[in-house]
């Protein structure tokens, strides 16, 4: 029979309730990496870890740590996520347990007096100076100063006997995890989100894996897969990561892209169409471009495409329909005529193959020069997919293709006439 005490307890006695990625390993280790999709108990894990380093075996008894580095991409992720979040520390605590959070020095203090501080992953220079015993790194995959705020805490981690760091991280390909995870010293756990579907509302679940199943997104960020580029890749996981942004700037000129298909039956490819734009400051080399939407459709016939690009062009203004025309001809712009006999249509050729189109493009990305609102993912799938050898996908790049004539006709023929160089026909 389980006495009160026992009972009241039982909340806070993680071991009892947690899932076996959540539990630390056992074995001599320095880092412990938990990757996991979104929402599988990542942050529980880190929180309960810190809470098993800094308690003793009664509230005022030391623990193994009293000195601790919380460390996230910013201070205020550290207090809303870590420290004050649905699974941080202050809700992970029993009442007797429970740190204070003095707010002016970004610091926990237990009634031990084991204290925990917060560190922002934009600040490294932050953590060169004080020393800890442990410390938990909250999305390391994340910090745009990964590894140099990565190796400041190594050099703090200097106190005890045995300083340890728990790592909480959805995986991305980044330099800084991918050495971590092959160091000697570091252990590893996994979980993809569906780990922990008792604890998540059934409506995410059915929505996320709606959406996102089979696509690289989806494994990066639901199964927890950290995902390795492909050899000659043109568009690395990270250059694609960079390119997002959430906030689009009033642009000069906007194009749709299109790739037609070449039929219609079930299976067959799709008919890509995609919505760019252009900010003109400057010379055409230092233009920026936006990549705004993916309106790729399949199996609708010439017809359905044809008005899902007119619908496209009208709902974000575009100047122009930029389209292949070397399946049909002639017959394409009749087409889209059918729809819209007014409509600004261009037609281009496509006389090299679909690398060589795509590799100045691809330039404009490591640059720096072209921006992605968020939810491209089919899109930027099909691009991670894109190699110097040819596309290692399934059916054909009809995204890529239409994003790069999109982009080529905003960004490289300007810059070509500008310069001077000899006019080709559209590649």
């Amino acid at each position: 029979m389980i006495k009160a005490g026992g009972l009241c307890a039982l909340p806070f006695l993680f071991e009892f309730w947690a899932m076996e990625h959540q539990l630390p390993p056992e074995g001599d280790w320095r880092s412990w990496v938990i990757l996991g999709g979104r929402g599988a108990g990542k942050t529980r894990a880190g929180a309960e870890w810190v809470r098993a380093q800094v308690e003793g075996g009664m509230p005022l008894a030391p623990g193994r740590a009293k000195r601790v580095a919380l460390v996230g991409e910013t201070f205020d992720q550290v207090r809303d996520v870590m420290v004050f979040g649905d699974s941080g520390l202050m809700a992970c605590s029993p009442p007797d347990r429970r740190p204070l959070w003095k707010a002016g020095e970004a610091k926990l203090i237990w009634p031990n007096g084991a204290e925990a501080k917060a560190y922002s992953a934009h600040d490294p220079e932050g953590l060169r100076g004080p020393q800890f015993d442990a410390a938990w790194v909250d999305e390391l995959a994340k910090w745009r100063k990964g590894q140099a705020t990565w190796d400041m805490l190594q050099f703090a981690l200097r106190l005890g006997e045995d300083p340890r760091v728990c790592v909480t991280t959805t995986p991305r390909n980044v330099e800084v995890l991918t050495q971590l995870l092959e160091a000697s010293s570091t252990v590893v756990t996994h979980a993809p989100t569906e780990a922990n579907r008792a604890n998540l509302a059934a409506s995410f679940l059915e929505e996320v894996r709606r959406r996102y199943a089979g696509t690289r997104l989806g494994r990066q960020e639901l199964d927890g897969v950290l995902l390795a580029d492909i050899e000659g890749a043109l568009w690395s996981t990270d250059m694609l990561v960079q390119a997002q942004v959430d906030h689009v700037p009033e642009l000069d000129r906007i194009v749709v892209g299109v790739d037609p298909a070449v039929s219609a039956a079930q299976g067959s490819d799709a008919c890509g169409i995609v919505v760019a734009g252009v900010r003109m400051q400057g010379e055409p080399r230092d233009w920026e471009a936006w990549v705004l939407a993916d309106e790729t459709v399949q199996g609708v016939g010439p017809i359905g495409w044809a008005e899902t690009a007119v619908a496209a062009f009208d709902l974000y203004g575009a100047d122009r329909l930029v389209v292949e025309t070397n399946q049909g001809g002639l017959l394409v712009e009749e087409v889209v005529r059918q729809v819209n006999d007014v409509v600004p249509f261009k037609s281009v050729h496509a006389s090299r193959g679909k690398v060589a189109r795509a590799e100045p493009v691809a330039a404009l990305y490591e640059q720096g020069r072209v921006h992605h609102v968020r939810g491209l993912h089919a899109l930027e799938d099909q691009m991670g997919q894109m190699t110097v050898a040819g596309f290692q996908g399934k059916g054909s790049p009809d995204r890529v293709d239409a994003l790069v004539w999109a982009l080529h006709e905003l960004m490289i023929e300007p810059a070509k006439k500008r310069s001077g160089a000899p006019r080709v026909r559209v590649l």
